[in-house]
């Protein structure tokens, strides 16, 4: 690899790891599908850029370069950043992994499916083993399962509640990180690649 290629990559993913970091900033809630404080962002759409142009591994340090810089300002001891990152990876690697092995439109859809997938399936023990034992020192874990209760009354436990909430939303999360890659790489493509 030449020193100019170095020096591209180096700043093209610096660029995206800085949107990243605004884009998760910028959460929201989504009312009426899960409790206000599990939040919507698309800060995962710049690490799926970089995924896919740059390879998989500079996706990942996308993923790490936000949650380091979004730890300045946590309220979860840097646990939610930790758990942010993890997903993270569970979404681009796979993504940057299909994508590499065959170069695609076809490719890159299929790679950022599964990505999606595999983020939703692993957000589930990430979230009961690494994020939740820590927010329940801060709130009481039947609190928080309260907070599932008020959009589902019948749920029950915190395993149901990961389950029927936090898997689907993470799911939809991806589904639309994938729909805005596809909208915007192809404009963004020069950039990222020369």
């Amino acid at each position: 690899m030449t020193q100019k290629m170095k020096t591209h990559k180096i700043t093209v993913t610096a660029m995206l790891a800085a949107v990243a970091t605004v884009l998760m900033f910028l959460e929201f809630p989504v009312p009426f599908l899960i409790p206000p404080f599990v939040k919507m962002d698309f800060s995962e759409l710049p690490a799926l850029l970089a995924s896919f142009s740059l390879g998989p591994v500079y996706g990942g340090v996308v993923c790490l370069i936000k949650n380091l810089i979004c730890c300045l300002r946590t309220n979860t001891g840097c646990v939610g950043e930790l758990a942010n990152f993890l997903i993270g990876l569970c979404f681009v690697l796979p993504a940057g992994f299909i994508y590499r092995h065959k170069k695609s439109r076809k490719s890159a859809l299929i790679g950022s499916i599964v990505g999606a997938v595999v983020m939703a399936l692993a957000s589930i023990p990430l979230n009961y083993f690494i994020s939740y034992p820590v927010y329940s020192k801060l709130i009481p874990i039947d609190a928080i399962i309260g907070l599932y209760q008020t959009i589902r009354p019948d749920v029950n436990g915190l395993l149901e509640c990961l389950v029927l909430f936090n898997a689907p939303f993470t799911l939809i999360k991806g589904v639309l990180d994938v729909a805005l890659c596809f909208l915007i790489y192809k404009p963004l493509s020069p950039l990222l690649h020369k």
